[in-house]
């Protein structure tokens, strides 16, 4: 078969690694990494002859609703194995093709970047300026335009292989959970390798490039689709919030009219005094920014947030712990420990103090643990037993040893 695009073998395997690092469920062929890999050569092969002859077709993408700390579903679309691996070489070629493009205020996806910088200068634009603007753009991957995403891609490249296949993966239909087969013309499925990437370049055309040019002295943090702006004055975060909503209708994208809200950031208490309270919290990646004492005096400032340990306790109860109770208390740190030290150190850069409140949740996923093992009834037995367990080894769970505990 002839090749029209120069995609080479060792592409296709450095995708593979990619893939096979990042895990993952299967997809609606049902095919999983381990079904992959035990038939290796072939499936990379195939994958690499249709990507370089231009006649790889993207499957359909299985669709999971995944429930959110506030309520609802967010919707992911899991591409098949074969069809991420597709999608890391694509991806792989387009972060060559857009090195240096993006703003210093975006944070996703970039080198030397990550969430938790975004918090961090976000803490530090707090306290130098009294108003924010906490963006949340309704539905963003799923209200991607396609014509207007292939627009702006080939703005930033020429690769007609990243061109094509980027279309194709665009354009896959979804598999429900009812396993109804639809057509999709919107949206770019979270949980594809590439949407985020071509999410990322959406926004930067139509949020960042534009700031940068209308609004050069306007400080914000953009982590994909959460973006917080800082303001000098309630006047000047009013009328920037207007004009985002009308530069983003452009991109056919509507701002939340609830979750979109101008904070007061500031640490003065005139403002609660005009007849009404101005929202004095936001939510950022996780983490709430609010008013908070610290040595004698009030600051605004990033601590885990409310939704995180919902979102937590959540993940914690989906993995049926009390159903493990025919292992070991030690087979049980094995397996929480990673997710634990995770959240420790994601959510631990700022506000320290605040993890004991992940703690407490785990303690009392541990607790129920205990009383279907050793069918404790009492409830302060159950406490009595984990005290004394942390006591004779206090470094068996990562939270034990690594937070300060309250009761």
């Amino acid at each position: 078969m002839s090749r029209m695009y120069d995609i080479t073998r060792l592409e296709v395997d450095a995708a593979w690694k990619q893939v096979r690092q990042a895990g993952g469920s299967a997809g609606a062929d049902g095919k999983t990494i381990q079904d992959v890999e035990s038939n290796l050569n072939d499936e990379l092969y195939k994958i690499w002859n249709r990507l370089s002859s231009g006649s790889y077709q993207a499957q359909p993408v299985k669709e999971v609703l995944i429930p959110k700390a506030k309520g609802g579903f967010r919707p992911l679309g899991i591409p098949t194995v074969t069809d991420r691996v597709a999608q890391a070489v694509i991806k792989n070629r387009l972060a060559k093709a857009l090195e240096g493009v993006f703003h210093p205020n975006s944070y996703a996806y970039q080198a030397n970047k990550s969430a938790v910088d975004a918090v961090l200068q976000a803490r530090e634009r707090c306290m130098l300026f009294n108003w924010a603007v906490e963006i949340d753009i309704k539905g963003f991957f799923d209200n991607v335009d396609h014509d207007l995403m292939l627009e702006i891609l080939s703005k930033y490249t020429t690769d007609k292989s990243i061109l094509l296949y980027s279309k194709k993966f665009l354009k896959a239909s979804k598999v429900t959970e009812d396993g109804e087969v639809l057509a999709r013309d919107i949206g770019t499925p979270q949980g594809g390798v590439i949407s985020p990437d071509l999410a990322n370049l959406f926004l930067h055309e139509a949020f960042d490039k534009w700031m940068k040019e209308v609004y050069p002295d306007i400080p914000f943090e953009r982590y994909a689709d959460d973006i917080v702006i800082h303001c000098q004055s309630e006047s000047d975060a009013n009328k920037l919030k207007i004009a985002i909503e009308e530069r983003l209708r452009l991109y056919k994208l509507t701002l939340h009219p609830e979750k979109t809200r101008i904070v007061y950031t500031g640490t003065s208490k005139d403002h609660d005094d005009r007849g009404h309270k101005m929202p004095r919290k936001f939510s950022f990646l996780g983490y709430d920014f609010k008013p908070r004492w610290y040595k004698g005096k009030i600051v605004f400032t990033p601590g885990m947030g409310h939704g995180a340990l919902k979102l937590i306790g959540q993940k914690l109860k989906k993995l049926r712990i009390g159903s493990m109770v025919h292992g070991t208390l030690e087979e049980l740190a094995k397996k929480l420990n990673p997710k634990i030290l995770g959240w420790i150190n994601y959510y631990g850069h700022a506000r320290r103090s605040e993890l004991y409140k992940m703690a407490n949740i785990v303690n009392r996923r541990l607790i129920k643990w205990l009383s279907k093992k050793y069918k404790i009834k009492f409830y302060g037995k159950k406490w009595d037993m984990l005290k004394k367990l942390k006591q004779e080894n206090p470094t068996l769970f990562a939270h034990w040893h690594m937070i300060a505990q309250r009761p």
